[in-house]
């Protein structure tokens, strides 16, 4: 999940109140679909969890490489065996209070063909939804736990939660209807998944190529 901005600022310039986390949205309040639509074009990424509106800002250069890598890999095996289609950021609108934008999505031909609607957001899960996780302990617990609960509850098969500074990867399946941790995967380890058959990648290859930046601004 891409980097959050702890206030939200509207085109006038005056200062909204902070988006926070800790208590549930009121019914009065509950942000929806619709909304989104009055929000500034301004290159942050909106979403809407259980009513609570939701404001990213800009993402590292090395989450959205990893993004990349991560899709190329889903899609290549999507070529080989015509199962169903990977991309990148997808909308997917769960509800009018649960709108959502994954980083990456694999979901089956059959479900796609059902789930997409006629503006080009899906309106059910995927069956795997990836997040790459940003800086900052917001975002995290926000992939950790608001994402990991929706997914969850949305039906959601599989959940993968990618550290790319810690070069891992988590993997959530669905059990007892729910997701549950059932493996964390190392640079050493191959990622596969029970929904992708013959799909097999080395962690080590979404992440070898990343470059080391330069603490100095250029």
């Amino acid at each position: 999940m891409v980097q959050t901005e702890e206030t939200m600022h509207s085109e006038i310039g005056q200062e909204a109140a902070p988006i926070v986390a800790q208590a549930p949205v009121s019914r009065a309040m509950r942000w929806k679909s619709a909304d989104l639509d009055l929000l500034p074009n301004n290159g942050k990424r909106y979403e809407i969890i259980d009513g609570e509106l939701l404001m990213s800002k800009q993402p590292h250069w090395h989450h959205q490489f990893v993004c990349g890598q991560v899709f190329a890999e889903l899609q290549a095996w999507c070529r080989t065996t015509s199962l169903g289609q990977a991309n990148v950021a997808p909308g997917v609108i769960f509800a009018d209070d649960d709108d959502v934008v994954p980083d990456v999505v694999w979901i089956s031909r059959e479900r796609l063909m059902a789930a997409l609607g006629p503006e080009g957001h899906l309106h059910a899960a995927p069956e795997l939804a990836i997040e790459v996780l940003s800086e900052g302990s917001t975002n995290e617990r926000r992939d950790r736990e608001a994402k990991l609960k929706l997914y969850s509850r949305r039906g959601v098969q599989e959940y993968w939660i990618v550290n790319w500074r810690m070069k891992q990867i988590e993997v959530f399946r669905r059990e007892a209807q729910e997701l549950r941790l059932v493996a964390t995967l190392l640079k050493t380890d191959t990622l596969e998944s029970p929904l992708l058959p013959g799909f097999s990648c080395p962690v080590a290859k979404l992440f070898d190529d990343i470059i080391p930046i330069s603490k100095e601004t250029p």
